[in-house]
């Protein structure tokens, strides 16, 4: 697999305070990476710099092979250059109908610039289908977002990054607050991105849950990536104690 994403030596402080200390961080074509740590490690602050919500202080970024210019990055040219991210929160408007959850910002217009509500509605139901996998009589795109399942709520905002072309989808702590049943969901839908060729980076607390699809394991800790495992390398039992070292600040 060749490499989609090369940062090197990002460096992100505020105010004082340096969130990210030289991080190194890559993403293969066709992979699944799981950014681990504990509170304050430094894994939102690195995937809120890749997909341009924050503005490195140093370091240096490619995606494609295309030197990024860091000073002019935002999210607006994360998502030309195919960056999505779907956050823990407030990435869905729970009132809003399904439809204008996934075309938000993004309407599809016919020839005379109006928006085209009955392709959206069509296409929202295509995505359902085929990336929720929910079927029958009482599935509406005119249903609110409230209907769904935290699970379900999760594939709507990975299927709708996934209709606009992303190459790389970013999934900021996917599992947190499911149930068992709803978990699995999750991660079926994030099989489906690697399935689908694309990448994806998913930050976690917990590693139960990456561990049964994750390619690749990186290690935060207090702004520095401390270390990196393949999957077949490593046991979850050995990442596990790692991470513990780690948070009991001892030398793993």
């Amino acid at each position: 697999m060749d490499k989609l994403v090369e940062m090197k030596g990002i460096v992100k402080f505020f105010g004082h305070v340096e969130a990210l200390r030289g991080v190194d961080f890559s993403l293969k074509r066709g992979e699944i990476v799981a950014l681990l740590g504990d509170n304050g490690a430094g894994k939102s602050t690195l995937i809120k710099v890749l997909s341009g919500v924050h503005r490195p202080d140093r370091g240096t970024m490619s995606v494609s092979g295309e030197d990024i210019d860091l000073d002019r990055y935002g999210v607006a040219r994360a998502r030309s250059l195919g960056i999505e991210t779907v956050y823990q929160e407030r990435s869905l408007g729970e009132k809003q109908p399904l439809w204008r959850n996934v075309f938000m910002g993004r309407h599809l217009t016919n020839r005379w610039g109006v928006i085209d509500v009955s392709r959206e509605k069509r296409d929202t139901m295509d995505l359902l289908s085929s990336v929720l996998g929910l079927r029958g009589v009482g599935l509406d795109p005119d249903a609110s977002v409230g209907t769904l399942s935290g699970g379900e709520r999760q594939g709507l905002a990975i299927g709708r990054a996934m209709y606009f072309g992303a190459e790389i989808i970013v999934l900021d702590e996917p599992t947190t607050a499911l149930s068992l049943g709803e978990v699995s969901k999750v991660l079926s839908f994030i099989r489906s991105i690697k399935e689908d060729g694309r990448s994806c980076v998913v930050v976690s607390h917990d590693l139960g849950h990456v561990a049964q699809v994750a390619d690749r394991f990186v290690l935060m800790d207090r702004g520095r990536v401390e270390s990196s495992y393949p999957r077949d390398e490593v046991t979850v039992d050995e990442l596990m104690k790692a991470m513990l070292h780690l948070v009991n600040g001892e030398a793993s």
